[in-house]
């Protein structure tokens, strides 16, 4: 069973930098695409960015490109987030996942097909 630990959140000012980590526990991650997600207060849950299991696909919400990068290291079992220029509207619990489907080429911020749902990381952006 996979599982997702997700890391690295915390306070930082307007245009601050954090970087997240979603590490994992389990033999299938290096299969799957990850999905970034994020929840503010009073609103839906939202893809900000996601991962093909290769690393070569990548995509972003209109929100965070050229603020955000998304990576991984299959061999540590880990993806990354890093975001940069930091705005407050990006304060909300953020969230990775996993694609349900194994060796998928492209990642799709679809939130049906993602599984084993981390716990979240709480990031607040605020002077």
């Amino acid at each position: 069973q996979l599982q997702l630990v997700e890391s690295g959140g915390g306070l930082v000012q307007p245009g601050g930098s954090l970087r997240l980590s979603c590490a994992a526990s389990g033999s299938t991650f290096s299969y799957r695409a990850i999905g970034w997600f994020r929840q503010a207060p009073g609103k839906e849950r939202e893809g900000v960015s996601c991962i093909s299991s290769s690393g070569g696909s990548t995509n972003y919400a209109d929100s965070v490109k050229g603020r955000f990068t998304i990576s991984r290291d299959n061999a540590k079992n880990t993806v990354y987030l890093q975001m940069n220029s930091l705005k407050p509207e990006d304060t909300a619990i953020y969230y990775c996942a996993a694609d349900k489907y194994l060796s998928r080429s492209m990642c799709v911020m679809s939130e049906p097909i993602y599984g084993n749902w981390g716990q979240g990381t709480q990031v607040t952006v605020s002077s």
